[in-house]
Order: structure tokens, then sequence, then C-alpha cells
């Protein structure tokens, strides 16, 4: 599971990052587009960036595809 993956600080940093990149964006509640953004998080924290800057910036690059994509 990815709790055994990532400290405490890190998993709080994705989820923030992941609710943050979400929230204002359209169709940002719905199940696959988190679950895309949220895939871009990890693999940016399996990478070792971790920083909260990083996760989000990630998060965003994700959500820019998924919308780019929607058309």
């Amino acid at each position: 599971m990815i709790e055994e993956r990532f400290d405490s600080h890190t998993l709080a940093a994705m989820n923030f990052a992941l609710d943050h990149v979400c929230a204002g964006a359209l169709h940002g509640e719905e199940h696959d587009t988190r679950r895309r953004v949220a895939r871009y998080i990890i693999k940016c924290a399996k990478s070792g960036r971790t920083t909260l800057s990083e996760l989000t910036e990630a998060g965003q690059q994700a959500l820019a595809k998924v919308t780019a994509a929607a058309g």
C-alpha cells in the first residue's frame, strides 16, 4: 500500500497537493480525474521529489493533460 512507501509528512503533502489541484478544477471531484492526478503525484514522490511545491506542480501537469484530453 502507498502508506508503507512514504513517511507521514510526505503523505500529508501528497494529499494536500491532490486536494488543492482538484479543488478548483472542472471535474476535479470526479474519481477518474482525481485518480489520474494522484498517479502523477505518486510518481513524483517515488522519484524523490516530495516537497509540497513539487507534488503540486506534478498534479497541475496531470490536470493539464486530463483537461487537454477531454477537449
